[in-house]
């Protein structure tokens, strides 16, 4: 049974799982404390996400993670179909960063998300290591956006 929930407390119990998307702690750091953080659980643990405001009318899908055995499942769909119906009536829009990474970018476009923009050398800029996503090293951030509905 398909359970998500927001988590307000203890939210650092869920690093292992965010490093899997982003796999510096001190920038996991940078947002943890001010986003919301969802865990999605089907009888245990699959995935988690943390969203963060940016202004009065976009918010941010800062992290998503989904343990490797559970990943190609729909939960992460179905995670971001659950924040983008609860942000409706706060935000018009939800941005996402991502490396450039064709099966990643394909998953959110899936997900309705669109090219937005990006950041050069953003990840050679703010990792300590380089950041490698199979055997492609990421350097830009690449940003998609999403019309929330109304």
């Amino acid at each position: 049974m398909l359970k998500i929930e927001k988590i307000s407390e203890n939210k650092k119990q869920y690093l292992d799982l965010l490093l899997l998307a982003d796999e510096q702690e001190d920038m996991i750091d940078k947002y943890l404390p001010s986003g919301d953080l969802f865990a999605l659980y089907d009888d245990d643990l699959k995935s988690v996400c943390v969203v963060v405001p940016i202004d009065s009318e976009t918010c941010e899908l800062k992290n998503i993670a989904t343990y490797e055995q559970y990943q190609g499942k729909g939960y992460g769909s179905a995670l971001i179909n659950f924040i983008s119906d609860f942000y409706k009536n706060d935000y018009k829009t939800m941005l996402v960063g991502t490396g450039e990474t064709p099966p990643i970018l394909s998953f959110y476009e899936g997900c309705g998300f669109e090219n937005s923009h990006r950041i050069k050398n953003f990840f050679t800029d703010n990792y300590d290591q380089p950041i490698f996503e199979g055997d492609i090293q990421l350097v830009d951030m690449i940003y998609l956006k999403k019309d929330l509905p109304e």
